[in-house]
């Protein structure tokens, strides 16, 4: 990674100490921050605009790197990228995170997931195809139309309206085919494709099967695109529960082994180990070391918000150092074809200097000492771009906009307001969280909803019997008492919370009979299959709450 410029370096230090800096940023920060015309991102926005695009129009950076960056890449929501081989779980986890199905969602042991699927927010729930979707001006996937029509059959976008969605974007990948369906070839360059949501994101998320560690060419190929954002990456070694406790030992110790010789790195990666999704575990003798692993990959994910704009402007500051390195190489080549050979002997000249370009790339770092290697092109790519160039058409060095660009922050006011907020989703816990919405389909939410008796009765004479066993205070259920009940369901964590918040009707920290009976029926149901709301369904508040408004819906 090259140096920063001295002034970007000293922002972004100041902006970490900054006294707001440890509260928030999640759906507000959008909101607050794009509403008049002195805001931190319109900011940023004026940054770039005034002293890296000239830069990169000058010197040709975006036919030889990145696009130009559009007012929607600064304001898009953080994205977090699921990549790995089919059938590890990558769907089932965004699944789990926004707790509803998404339009054009497909789960299975097979590959189901053969699209790049984007879920956001919004409030029409819908499914917008890829030429759609790039030809869409307030999104900012417009640049995904280089790599052609087969690859945008390929690409879809799922609208889903759920709070969380409304302050992170997911992006659910094509799984990894290994053995015998390698050989079957996509119709466009996946590794391309990958490397463009790479770039974007703000987290990957690496998964793997604790079932079958294979890592074939294709992952492996991928892997090689994926780690050069090494910062972003998360590695999940998934399915956990499936198998025991000292072989989980052991499948983490060959996936550490496999990972040492794929990802060359000076740090041994962090993996989290667990099974993310909603599914009872099958085996649970781990479930703490699971709850633990999941609470903190959860917790890193839900401070994208809080810290999107601090990537936004670590990556302006990247940006500029690799603009100014190309302006170096645009200028030193042109200087280096001399006059009568731009018109002679052109090609012969530029080929030469071509072959030669690893020197020419030390020859530049030696003279101005200031640059790093770091911020150097990869000398292969850039010999290919190279070849269909006129040397001669760029553009001698400008100093005044190399030097606006090294000053990048000055005069950059850090100073801003921040609005407290949180991230609201059950799954990732917090303080007087807001669920996200759930509209039940299965029988078992809707069970007895045309009942006039309370639908719990039929199956509570089991419940009442626990319930009398079980320490009380004043008649009532203590939390612990009933978390020891609860967790013989082997659901995680996440869940029985969410049981335990819609069954305690009166918020008193403790469950009499009704709301005990209450909690073991969510259970039961859960376990067969169905799905948890958001807020207690009207014909499943017990009789002696009805006057109780509270987590009720109609």
């Amino acid at each position: 990674m090259g140096v920063l410029p001295h002034c970007y370096v000293r922002c972004c230090n100041a902006l970490s100490k900054h006294p707001n800096f440890t509260k928030i940023i999640h759906r507000s920060f959008y909101k607050n921050f794009v509403k008049d015309d002195d805001t931190f991102l319109n900011r940023l926005k004026h940054v770039y605009k005034s002293k890296v695009l000239p830069l990169e129009k000058q010197y040709l950076f975006h036919e030889f790197h990145l696009p130009p960056l559009t007012d929607q890449d600064f304001d898009a929501k953080p994205m977090v990228l699921f990549v790995g081989q089919y059938s590890t779980g990558k769907t089932s986890m965004i699944r789990y995170l926004i707790e509803k199905d998404y339009p054009g969602i497909r789960i299975g042991p097979e590959p189901t997931t053969d699209k790049f699927m984007v879920i956001m927010g919004g409030d029409n729930e819908q499914s917008i195809p890829g030429n759609a979707l790039v030809a869409d001006p307030t999104k900012h996937f417009g640049d995904l139309s280089r790599f052609g029509n087969k690859f945008l059959k390929k690409l879809n976008c799922g609208i889903v309206n759920t709070p969380l969605l409304k302050s992170i974007t997911f992006v659910d990948t094509p799984g990894i085919l290994s053995g015998e369906k390698q050989r079957a070839q996509r119709e466009y360059n996946f590794n391309k494709a990958l490397n463009w949501f790479a770039e974007r994101a703000d987290m990957i998320v690496l998964t793997f099967d604790a079932n079958k560690l294979d890592i074939s060419d294709e992952l492996k190929e991928a892997i090689d695109v994926l780690k050069s954002h090494d910062s972003k990456l998360r590695i999940i070694l998934n399915k956990a529960d499936t198998i025991d406790s000292r072989s989980v030992l052991r499948v983490h110790g060959a996936l550490m082994w496999a990972l040492g010789k794929t990802i060359d790195c000076p740090e041994v990666p962090r993996v989290y180990v667990g099974s993310f999704w909603d599914q009872p575990y099958r085996n649970d003798v781990n479930r703490i070391m699971f709850n633990d692993e999941e609470n903190d990959l959860f917790q890193d994910m839900k401070s994208l918000p809080h810290n999107s704009f601090i990537s936004k402007l670590n990556h302006i500051g990247k940006r500029a150092n690799t603009a100014i390195v190309h302006a170096y190489i645009m200028s030193e080549l042109k200087s280096r074809v001399p006059l009568l050979s731009r018109i002679i002997n052109k090609s012969h000249c530029q080929n030469e200097l071509i072959n030669n370009l690893e020197n020419v790339f030390a020859e530049i770092q030696d003279k101005y000492k200031n640059l790093s290697i770091g911020d150097f092109p990869d000398v292969t790519n850039m010999k290919e771009i190279l070849k269909g160039k006129d040397f001669s058409s760029f553009k001698s060095l400008d100093q005044k906009l190399i030097n606006r660009a090294t000053n990048l922050m000055d005069g950059f006011n850090i100073e801003m307001t921040m609005n407290e907020v949180e991230v609201q989703s059950n799954v990732i816990p917090c303080k007087n969280d807001v669920s996200t919405p759930f509209y039940a389909k299965t029988k078992g939410i809707d069970e007895g909803k045309y009942d006039q008796r309370w639908i719990v009765e039929y199956y509570r004479e089991p419940f009442d019997n626990i319930f009398n066993n079980l320490v009380k205070n004043d008649g009532k259920v203590v939390r612990t008492a009933a978390k020891e009940e609860f967790l013989k369901s082997k659901l995680p964590n996440s869940v029985l919370s969410k049981i335990w918040k819609l069954a305690d009707q009166d918020e008193d920290g403790l469950l009499d009979s009704d709301e005990f009976a209450l909690a073991m029926y969510l259970i039961k149901i859960k376990l067969e299959g169905s799905e948890l709301p958001d807020s207690l369904p009207k014909h499943l508040v017990p009789p002696s709450k009805s006057n109780n408004a509270n987590n009720i819906v109609s």
